[in-house]
């Protein structure tokens, strides 16, 4: 999986954060009974709140999740927490192979955006990987506690980590209306609740009497950490349309101007003759052939001039629309079949302009359909996060205007900043911020 992920360029290109990770892994490593093994700490270049771990030692936690946390306690917490699930051999236990085929399938999820492998990704709490069971979760929090405890970490941290993943939690199922994603440190049964505050009540009482000095500055480190991922609807450049929610790139004609939605990308050129659109189409209810897809399913008895096409390695159709009269001068259609997913192209000349130019345009803009890679997500996505200094009068709402986050900025500010679902910045705090 690891190997995967790398060949993918799903691993987070930040050496600094890599080894940091890394630093911090190895310091609650050492107090463990693996002490003496051979872990590995990785950060997958993901917006998504989730960490992992495998049963040969392999820890994998996202960029989305750093962005979340205010210290490195909080940050050992849940490396503690999933080391303990190593230590523990609980991935053994709980049917490993149905649990790693899960994690096989999230991976490939962030790697290619398949409809099979994303429609898993968002039903997590239905499988496997979605928790270990809460027998095996209290025994990592109480693992990973001692660890962090015997590491030099404030314990306290760890119900801090909760409360964090605990407000993630609520706004994805309230606002987002999304499933949680994290399995581990969530303490959501009272009876585990209340267990947690008992482990850190005692654990006071065998604090150090000073924390040794942490591996960095974790605020510090955050600025600059890549966030979310501004093409979950679309960014163009340079005539290519990144559409992250469709997981496409395509490119339309030079000089046009386009837009989307959801679930839609189109354009138009600039004297506003022809148009062109892309979105996603309702599967067959039976296997068909693009063709068939267009004359059956769509039920479309006026196409003429119709071929079988190639857009990259997936197959398609595409064919002219009859026009009766003179307006429009002439429509367009294609249907490409992609890793089980339909995508419905439509273009439509209207009286002025040359329409065999226009069929050229529109059969490449067709052929041009490729998959999202890891790297173009990163080449769209310039989101960051950076350290403001609050000034009296400053409120999240404020904040959330210069915000470039799409959707829920305001939400989203107070939930990376701890404060979610009413609290405000107070003057002379550091606040996260997007830009």
């Amino acid at each position: 999986m690891y190997n995967e992920l790398l060949e993918k360029g799903v691993i987070y290109p930040d050496s600094a954060w890599q080894q940091y990770v890394t630093d911090v892994g190895e310091r609650l490593l050492a107090v463990s009974s693996h002490a003496n093994e051979t872990y590995t700490f990785t950060v997958v270049d993901e917006p998504v709140v989730n960490a992992w771990a495998t049963p040969d030692a392999y820890i994998f936690v996202t960029r989305g999740i750093l962005a979340y946390f205010r210290s490195e306690d909080e940050l050992a917490s849940v490396l503690g927490h999933e080391i303990a699930h190593v230590v523990l051999q609980h991935s053994r236990q709980q049917v490993a192979k149905s649990r790693l085929s899960g994690l096989a399938g999230i991976l490939g999820a962030f790697a290619t955006g398949s409809s099979s492998t994303i429609g898993l990704a968002q039903s997590l709490k239905t499988t496997a990987l979605a928790s270990y069971g809460r027998k095996y979760e209290l025994q990592a929090d109480e693992l990973g506690m001692q660890l962090a405890r015997k590491a030099g970490y404030d314990p306290r941290a760890s119900i801090e980590s909760i409360q964090i993943l605990r407000d993630h939690e609520a706004f994805r199922r309230s606002v987002m209306n999304s499933p949680p994603v994290y399995h581990g440190l969530l303490g959501s049964h009272p009876a585990h609740a209340k267990r947690l505050h008992e482990l850190v009540q005692q654990a006071q009482y065998v604090m150090l009497n000073e924390l040794p000095e942490p591996e960095q500055d974790y605020m510090s480190m955050l600025e600059g950490l890549r966030f979310g991922t501004d093409s979950a609807i679309g960014v163009a450049k340079d005539s290519v349309y990144y559409h992250g929610a469709l997981r496409l790139k395509i490119t339309f004609p030079e000089g046009w101007d386009i837009q989307s939605s959801d679930t839609e990308v189109f354009g138009r050129d600039g004297a506003g003759r022809a148009k062109m659109s892309v979105r996603r189409s309702a599967p067959p209810s039976e296997p068909q052939t693009p063709q068939e897809y267009l004359q059956k399913t769509l039920q479309r008895d006026d196409l003429e001039n119709g071929e079988e096409i190639q857009a990259g390695p997936f197959s398609g159709y595409i064919a002219d629309i009859k026009v009766p009269g003179e307006l429009p001068k002439k429509r367009a259609i294609a249907v490409v079949f992609k890793d089980g997913d339909i995508y419905l192209f439509e273009g439509e000349l209207k009286d002025q302009g040359d329409p065999e130019v226009f069929k050229e345009q529109f059969a490449a803009m067709v052929a041009s359909l490729r998959p999202m890679t890891a790297d173009d997500m990163r080449l769209v996505n310039r989101q960051s996060i950076a350290l403001v200094e609050a000034r009296p009068g400053d409120t999240y709402a404020k904040m959330a205007r210069n915000a470039p986050v799409r959707q829920h900025a305001e939400e989203t500010l107070r939930l990376i900043n701890g404060d979610y679902p009413r609290g405000e910045p107070r003057a002379g705090d550091r606040i996260k911020v997007v830009k």
